[in-house]
């Protein structure tokens, strides 16, 4: 099966299954995706959705997270793990949005990738999620499924499944193909226990095509 055919096939059966693409943590505020987002490495949706209700309600404004006592922080956010690292990066990134880009999270991975606490993964969600721009946000899922699939050569390393994305995936598709792939990843194919003989992609996936013909 050529790839083009192949990613044609995989866009089209997860846009049956999920059509509804949405990110899964909670915000209102371009600020707060950001920081929900720097509080869910390592941790799940689910918790940090459950820390930032509080959170967001002690600092409501930008300029108060930029104030914020860094040991303060990390008192509301202990939970999602990592916490010294993450309370201080989300502090200086807030300083970093009022002092460089008038309180705004940036349009460009170029400047978001100066701030502190973003790095790739998180850049293209923002960039997605906020902007509408095409995006490769290559989470553990994302990562996972698409050696599977056969989009990736399988690599674990997040910039190359990245470039590799970038190469197959339609760009006005890769933001909403990365939401529904995480969700596809929570709900079937899960790392320990993947449903493969329910799976909507198991036509595509060539670790399935693999094993079932052993």
């Amino acid at each position: 099966m050529k790839m083009s055919t192949r990613v044609a096939g995989i866009l089209a059966a997860l846009k049956e299954e999920y059509p509804d693409p949405t990110c899964a943590l909670h915000y209102e505020k371009d600020y707060e995706l950001m920081i929900a987002v720097r509080l869910s490495a390592q941790c799940t949706d689910e918790r940090v959705n459950k820390i930032t209700p509080a959170l967001f309600s002690a600092y409501p404004t930008l300029e108060s997270f930029a104030e914020a006592k860094v040991e303060d922080v990390e008192k509301l956010v202990h939970s999602c793990g990592f916490y010294h690292h993450k309370a201080r990066d989300i502090v200086a990134a807030c300083k970093d949005l009022i002092e460089r880009f008038d309180c705004k999270v940036p349009d460009s991975m170029e400047a978001l990738l100066t701030i502190p606490g973003v790095g790739r993964k998180t850049a293209n969600l923002l960039l997605g999620d906020l902007y509408k721009k095409p995006a490769v946000v290559c989470d553990t899922h994302c990562i996972r499924i698409c050696g599977k699939l056969g989009m990736t050569d399988g690599t674990k390393d997040p910039f190359k499944a990245e470039q590799q994305l970038w190469k197959v995936l339609p760009k006005e598709e890769s933001s909403d193909f990365c939401h529904r792939i995480v969700l596809h990843g929570r709900a079937v194919c899960t790392a320990r226990n993947p449903q493969c003989n329910h799976c909507t992609l198991s036509p595509y996936c060539k670790s399935y095509q693999t094993s079932s013909s052993k």
